[in-house]
């Protein structure tokens, strides 16, 4: 498994100390919390049992979730909060925006196992800096008198962790995937946002185009976004880069010229529109990627709730709309739900011939206060539907045998008659010196054009094992 901390980012090479990478973990410096990792089962089996983990339509005690079906068959989105997820006050959140045949059964797998393997890091890293009687090996790091002026030392110390938990937690995601005997990952595969909230801390790791922004307040008090993640595009400068280093083309359909794709060197498929994803084992030599971005920001007073959502949300509203529609939502636990009414109505506005897309939305509120539970009754939520979160799994199966028919087309992939009417367009891409970060800062997927499939089509050899 290797040490649990990384070196590389640090800017003198020194290891991290043993009570800095602790204190990362939220163990120093106080009591250790009575509920351990081994007191969750943490085993796909148990996942129901799980106390304040909710993955279906409904809230927590300081979000609120909720996700509509499109027009293109199964819905293939997936979204989860797990509050006291390594300790009471760490939260765990997700979205997962399947894509392919078996997509839906990709980002279902993800949603449930990632959480499970950062746990497993986190926990690897526990073990291996807290000594045996349960405390930081060397104590209280602010009691030993480190000075003010190392406190930044000691939060790049704490990112480094988590850097390097996030890294591995999605390395052994995708590896788990591409053994797994019962979901087909080779044309098939998901986005990931994900957000661990410890304390003040957010940590954020990230592959594909779905994004999380935030809701925060300027020096006036007036609420601005603050995008969070970049919507990680095959056109990207060191995206593409990449991609064509390891023999992948990127390039645009005539029909669709905003939308760059991967392609097979050899092939005119399966045309992804996303430069890192789960799965996609077939793209996975040629550029397509696993590893996450990772993200770590700090939480001032001003900063009021973050939002989490598929594509399908992204497509049709812009950061500002998103924050707008939340903040004046008429209750926090509708917050998620109006959104991606919200998205539904833009749909059929700016693109009636189009299929809408699924749409999953998580809305976490940083002051951990939700409505009363009369008013979260008038949003046309009950209790019970609260409870049937963690007895869900017999509404959803990962086989998809319960819950929903055997596969359908649904549009992700063209047909071959299809795709013969289709050209393609050469993706110009002019990285500039210096203005990467910026671009990113600000990246939009498929602002103004009409929504297309993440996939075109499955390659010809779509049937054939990768070879190893």
């Amino acid at each position: 498994m290797g040490g649990c901390v990384s070196t590389s980012s640090g800017s003198n090479g020194e290891a991290v100390s043993s009570s800095s990478s602790c204190l990362g973990m939220g163990l120093c410096g106080r009591k250790r919390n009575k509920r351990t990792f081994s007191d969750h089962v943490a085993t796909l089996q148990h996942l129901s049992s799980i106390p304040n983990r909710i993955f279906m339509n409904g809230k927590s005690r300081s979000s609120c979730i909720f996700t509509q079906q499109g027009r293109k068959g199964i819905n293939q989105d997936a979204m989860i909060v797990w509050e006291d997820f390594m300790a009471d006050d760490v939260t765990f959140c997700g979205v997962f925006d399947g894509h392919g045949p078996h997509g839906h059964l990709v980002a279902r797998r993800v949603r449930d196992a990632l959480p499970l393997k950062l746990l497993s890091f986190i926990n690897a890293c526990q073990m291996k800096e807290v000594g045996p009687s349960g405390a930081c090996c060397n104590g209280d790091i602010k009691s030993e008198g480190v000075e003010a002026e190392k406190d930044g030392s000691i939060e790049d110390s704490i990112s480094s962790v988590w850097r390097d938990v996030f890294l591995k937690s999605y390395k052994a995601m995708d590896k788990e995937l591409r053994s797994h005997p019962n979901v087909d990952c080779f044309c098939s595969g998901s986005t990931a946002v994900t957000i661990v909230k410890q304390g003040s801390n957010l940590f954020m790791g990230n592959i594909g185009d779905s994004r999380a922004i935030m809701g925060s307040k300027d020096s006036n008090d007036a609420l601005i976004a603050v995008q969070l993640t970049v919507d990680l595009k095959p056109d990207l400068p060191r995206e593409a880069e990449r991609i064509k280093r390891c023999k992948g083309r990127v390039f645009a359909l005539q029909d669709e010229p905003e939308v760059p794709r991967v392609w097979l060197p050899f092939d005119d498929a399966p045309g992804l529109a996303m430069a890192r994803a789960f799965g996609d084992f077939c793209l996975k030599e040629y550029g397509v990627i696993s590893v996450p971005e990772f993200f770590h920001v700090t939480l001032t007073d001003k900063d009021q709730f973050i939002v989490m959502a598929s594509d399908g949300v992204w497509d049709v509203l812009s950061n500002e709309e998103v924050v707008e529609i939340v903040s004046t939502a008429p209750s926090r636990a509708s917050a998620a739900r109006v959104l991606v009414e919200a998205a539904a109505r833009e749909w059929k506005l700016k693109y009636p011939t189009s299929k809408m897309d699924d749409c999953a939305v998580v809305c976490l509120f940083l002051d951990g206060k939700m409505d009363t539970e009369s008013d979260y009754d008038e949003q046309g939520f009950s209790s019970v539907t609260i409870q049937s979160n963690h007895s869900g799994a017999a509404m959803e199966s990962d086989d998809g045998q319960n819950s929903e028919p055997s596969f359908q087309r649904n549009m992700t992939v063209r047909s071959s008659e299809e795709n013969d009417s289709f050209r393609r367009l050469p993706v110009e891409v002019v990285p500039t010196v210096g203005s990467v970060l910026n671009e990113d800062q600000n990246w939009s997927g498929l602002e103004g054009v009409t929504r297309v499939n993440s996939l075109v089509q499955l390659p010809r050899f779509s049937e054939e094992k990768p070879n190893s």
